[in-house]
């Protein structure tokens, strides 16, 4: 698939998403025994660990379609940009989707600041950069949405690999919003 048809594909199932219309396939054993030698899903997702937004039913996938990646605030840090980094250059996946969602708890977290302890603090600090872009008083969706844009410019600029894959024309990214209220992703 072209990268263009991966996103297609990633729409088509957002869509049956939305309308209660989950086709459910490439989930049983037969699937998992041919996953057994190996994995070449067609798109990256790193997403927000939040329990209430899951990639692989948001966008009707079945094993083996997406390689997740899932941390508070979708964050391009050390762990996730290298866990991307394996998909891209040993998987060969050319799809990148940077997935914020709806009242994001990390987001509203960092916009409110104070001390969360050396660890949050740390996670939320990758999230500053966006709340300074939004400005004061900037709602939090705001910041959701500019944080999954330059989370798509991090992994650019923080990742060799990734540059090389998005410069040779193989490898695109996307930011994208989880509207939690109906389910349905946007494409930024």
């Amino acid at each position: 698939m072209t990268v263009e048809e991966v996103i297609e594909r990633l729409k088509a199932g957002n869509a049956r998403f939305v309308k209660d219309h989950l086709d459910g396939k490439l989930q049983d054993s037969s699937r998992r025994e041919s996953l057994v030698g190996g994995q070449a899903p067609y798109a990256i997702i790193l997403s927000c660990a939040d329990s209430r937004v899951v990639p692989e039913l948001a966008f009707d996938t079945g094993l083996g379609e997406l390689f997740v990646v899932r941390v508070a605030g979708n964050v391009a840090n050390s762990s996730s940009i290298g866990s991307i980094e394996y998909a891209v250059a040993h998987c060969g996946t050319k799809a990148i989707v940077v997935l914020g969602h709806q009242s994001c708890g990390a987001v509203t977290a960092a916009i409110n600041g104070g001390d969360n302890g050396y660890n949050i603090n740390h996670l939320l600090s990758h999230i500053t950069p966006a709340i300074s872009a939004c400005g004061s008083g900037a709602e939090v969706n705001d910041v959701v949405r500019k944080n999954a844009q330059m989370t798509a410019d991090d992994l650019m600029n923080r990742s060799a690999i990734i540059k090389n894959g998005v410069e040779s024309g193989g490898v695109k990214i996307f930011p994208a919003y989880y509207n939690l209220d109906t389910g349905k992703v946007d494409f930024l």
